[in-house]
């Protein structure tokens, strides 16, 4: 991957202020989960750096291999709880919005095992996993997991 631009040093005070936001917007939703739903989002956006970011950090969660290689397959692999089917589903009708309106389906089966508080802390972390999807592929960003967790702490 070939870095065409540094965000951070074109824009230091708007992407510090996406930075402040994103942390805030998926601050209440299941850490475990959230971790999964980006990696989802980063597989079908082609993002190599936030898969790289999101499964380190799933690992570094307790989240087991078994489970982090078969999100691509989340569909057929029994590891998965409705719950979290439900989720992927959601998160795949969101990224790919345009291409296929399974949206509604999605939400009605999200209805089933989320309650809307939750829904609605899903929904971000999706719209906000798909900006930094955009943001990396974009730019040809990539970034070192244990450096920004380290950051982070």
């Amino acid at each position: 991957m070939t870095v065409r631009l540094d965000p951070l040093a074109a824009a230091p005070s708007l992407m510090r202020e996406w930075h402040r936001s994103s942390v805030a917007l998926i601050s209440g939703f299941d850490p475990q989960l959230s971790e999964l739903v980006k990696i989802r989002a980063s597989q079908l956006n082609g993002c190599a750096n936030c898969i790289n970011i999101h499964t380190y950090m799933a690992r570094s969660n307790g989240e087991s291999e078994q489970r982090i290689d078969l999100v691509a397959a989340w569909r057929d692999a029994p590891c998965y709880s409705d719950r979290e089917r439900a989720a992927f589903a959601w998160t795949e009708a969101l990224t790919r919005l345009s291409h296929e309106h399974t949206h509604e389906s999605a939400y009605d089966e999200l209805k089933a095992h989320f309650r809307d508080e939750e829904i609605v802390a899903l929904t971000m972390t999706i719209i906000v996993i798909n900006g930094w999807n955009r943001i990396a592929v974009g730019f040809g960003g990539w970034a070192d997991p244990a450096a920004i967790k380290a950051q982070a702490a």
